[in-house]
């Protein structure tokens, strides 16, 4: 498999910078078996019933998006450097890993100042990226976070529009609840408390699992042979609850539906060979290209995802890459809105 297997033309019209409101208003292509179906989130209500399990990914997206200042003492007095900071992931000794710009203005040991509510001393700099260890932790730091951060959005919106407050409640699932992600769990973006009362009702059932989304989800590849990608790490967990619930619903016949990709991809880690999902607290590196055996997942609700992308990929395993194809180009021809802020599909193979 080459990497141009996985590329379509897209118009950058159909990129959405803004979600649809109400969320679940949101357009829904169908694809399974017998063809495509063009729909709506809400439709939902009548897809699903009695003995589907939906995989929810609880995870809270942080203000990641940082804009600070560095004050250095020269021989010509104070030079004072502005510079902007993505937050990545926390190491387990505390500290951050994140991305500076521009990063060859900082130096180890030196203060980087976010306003009055929060600062942060550079412990270490690498080629790309920089490690920071802030003066507040816990629920302190979340509260000067929320003071001084902005969303951070993927990169094709960002490249279009700034962050503003809309997207603190926008970029946020209704359900999150585990801080950790710089990245949302889009898929998930397209469910209010109304759709979910009406499944509920319909006999549907949730499970929840975390999966903290992390900017490695928007990396390229570049690799041409796409088996030898080296896949980022997320930090993901199961608990013994949530994996009795799927594993029930599996053994009674009824269908285990993830809720966008990084669901997908945290139960197929904790899954053995026979499909019985284990308890899982660990991160992982699962990459699932065309080839991969499916051991839980019995359909999948995502957005559409970028091209050359590890997320065409993976529904492209699921689908298998002709039907993929025909899916994308309905959904371009059809004027279907794409990436973190569009429309969604829900795959049944």
């Amino acid at each position: 498999m080459k990497l141009d297997d996985f590329d379509f033309d897209l118009p950058e019209g159909l990129i959405a910078t803004r979600p649809a409101r109400p969320r679940s208003s949101a357009r829904l292509l169908l694809a399974q078996s017998g063809g495509m179906r063009d729909l709506h989130v809400h439709d939902l209500v009548d897809l699903l019933g009695p003995g589907d399990l939906l995989v929810l990914n609880d995870t809270r997206v942080i203000p990641a998006r940082l804009s600070g200042t560095r004050s250095r003492m020269t021989p010509q007095g104070e030079a004072v450097a502005r510079i902007e900071i993505t937050l990545l992931e926390p190491t387990p000794e505390g500290d951050w890993r994140a991305l500076a710009k521009p990063l060859r203005k900082l130096k180890p040991g030196e203060t980087v100042r976010f306003g009055e509510a929060l600062s942060a001393e550079v412990t270490r700099i690498g080629d790309a990226e920089l490690t920071l260890r802030f003066d507040q932790s816990g629920e302190g730091f979340e509260r000067a976070l929320s003071e001084v951060g902005a969303m951070p959005l993927p990169p094709y919106i960002a490249a279009l529009r700034a962050p503003d407050e809309a997207d603190r409640t926008d970029y946020q699932t209704v359900w999150a609840r585990n801080s950790g992600a710089v990245a949302a769990p889009t898929a998930s973006l397209h469910f209010d408390a109304d759709l979910l009362e009406k499944l509920k009702a319909r006999g549907v059932q949730f499970v929840h699992v975390t999966l903290h989304v992390g900017a490695g989800t928007f990396l390229p590849v570049k690799v041409e042979d796409v088996t030898t990608h080296k896949m980022h790490a997320e930090w993901g967990e199961i608990t013994e609850e949530a994996a009795r619930l799927i594993n029930q619903t599996r053994a009674s016949g009824g269908r285990v539906i993830p809720v966008g990709t990084t669901a997908l991809r945290l139960i197929e880690s904790a899954a053995s060979e026979d499909g019985i999902v284990h308890p899982f607290r660990d991160t992982t590196q699962i990459f699932i290209y065309p080839g991969y055996r499916f051991r839980v997942t019995d359909g999948l609700m995502t957005n559409f995802h970028l091209p050359k992308s590890t997320l065409l990929m993976l529904v492209s395993a699921l689908m298998g890459q002709d039907q993929i194809r025909d899916i994308y180009r309905h959904a371009v021809d059809s004027g279907y809105r794409f990436f973190s802020y569009g429309d969604a599909s829900l795959l049944i193979p």
